[in-house]
């Protein structure tokens, strides 16, 4: 039985309870395969690429989890769903990127002494830990209270947003994935609620890929314009009315989803009367930025809306959350998502990462539970492959799951 061990070159690309795909490399080429926890032998004469074989029946064993009509169908996306995408030179950043561009706009030297001035410390030897987002929130602590003539910590603080604020404003590619995931995801019986996406991401990838495939997206702002925003416009649904039907049923037209950004948008703003309002070119957009305080800013508006419309929506019957590039390290996120694996038995969560290692004490529990629980699956694949590789979805069926309890103050299992 393969073991998951850092220390060697074994490789998890896919878990859920007994279900389990793993390959071992050497120099970086596949040598094992292990299929369901047994070594797949391949003929002395066998050709075929070991790694496209175990990344073939990774595929097949998420397309027959995903190949059913799930009730309520909700995706939560963070950086990973926009990394390495945008039309020309600008592409979607992570946060260590962020780091790098800001040290070129300010410069090592100042950006080291931005760092030791508002004491953050994180190291590795005499190199910073690239953690934008730490230092962000030590900045935001220091400026009320520490004063320099060498580095403006408020101007400084300003600049790193700006920069994040200038790398979100991508256009969509003609390749990109978006579209064809929006395609599959809104092939479902018009009947059943619409497919939710909550993107933690600031650009506007999603909502260009909606108007590029001709869908209609509630996103919270009214259809008139100006667009304002008001949590009751989630409310509504599209039908189509005809003259000369004869039943009274309401139609409703496919190609319909629902969009909810609860670290807000590029193309959001707040004008003098309190209107949450989307345009293009935003002076002042409404951003919660990378900081501890995240969590305390999703208490107001339009943050608080898509939160609640988040726990909301975990908390509904034969549910599934498809989480892509999400790194739950959003304490608050991860709060509402801890809370439906323990209190709803219906919820089905999967977790699609380059990378299922566990990253910190929520991923390693989900680690552990993914080996044994049917309803819980971790996946080893970048969006762009995940969404090509989507299946068009069928029926759905809902299976029985134990109850779990999700332990994050113990020891993982070994």
């Amino acid at each position: 039985m393969p073991t998951h061990d850092k220390n060697d070159c074994m490789k998890d690309i896919y878990i859920n309870g007994n279900s389990r795909v793993s390959i071992e490399s050497e120099n970086d080429i596949v040598s094992k395969v292990f299929i369901d926890n047994k070594e797949h032998k391949f003929e002395p004469d066998d050709l075929q690429d070991k790694n496209q074989y175990a990344l073939q029946v990774k595929r097949n064993k998420y397309q027959k989890f995903l190949n059913h009509q799930f009730e309520n169908f909700v995706v939560l996306t963070g950086a990973g769903s926009s990394v390495n995408i945008g039309e020309g030179k600008l592409k979607g950043r992570l946060l260590s990127h962020l780091w790098d561009d800001v040290e070129e706009e300010l410069t090592k030297e100042t950006l080291s002494k931005f760092c030791e001035l508002v004491h953050y410390n994180d190291k590795v030897g005499d190199e910073f830990v690239k953690n934008l987002e730490k230092l962000l929130s030590c900045a935001n602590s220091a400026k009320e209270y520490i004063k320099s003539e060498e580095v403006d910590i408020q101007n400084t603080i300003e600049k790193i947003e700006n920069l994040i604020k200038s790398n979100c404003e991508l256009e969509l590619p003609q390749d990109s994935p978006h579209k064809v995931f929006l395609e599959k995801i809104t092939k479902r019986k018009v009947t059943l609620p619409r497919a939710k996406i909550f993107t933690l991401n600031y650009d506007t990838l999603f909502e260009q890929a909606g108007r590029l495939g001709n869908f209609t997206i509630i996103d919270g702002f009214s259809f008139s314009f100006p667009r304002v925003f008001s949590g009751r416009n989630y409310d509504y649904d599209i039908v189509q009315r005809d003259n000369s039907r004869v039943k009274e049923e309401d139609n409703f037209i496919r190609k319909v989803f629902h969009l909810y950004k609860p670290h807000g948008s590029i193309d959001w703003e707040k004008d003098l009367k309190g209107n949450i309002l989307q345009k293009s070119n935003a002076e002042k957009p409404l951003m919660i930025y990378p900081k501890d305080s995240k969590y305390e800013n999703s208490y107001e508006q339009p943050y608080f809306e898509m939160m609640s419309r988040f726990q909301q929506n975990l908390r509904k019957d034969n549910v599934i959350l498809i989480c892509i590039g999400f790194s739950f390290n959003d304490k608050h996120i991860v709060t509402a998502i801890h809370e439906a694996l323990e209190q709803n038995p219906s919820f089905q969560l999967m977790v699609v990462s380059k990378g299922i290692d566990s990253l910190n004490k929520f991923t390693s529990e989900l680690f552990r539970l993914a080996q044994s629980h049917s309803n819980i699956v971790l996946v080893d694949e970048v969006f762009e492959d995940f969404a090509r590789f989507f299946p068009d979805l069928k029926t759905y069926n809902q299976d029985e799951h134990r109850k779990l309890v999700v332990n994050l103050n113990e020891g993982q299992d070994d």
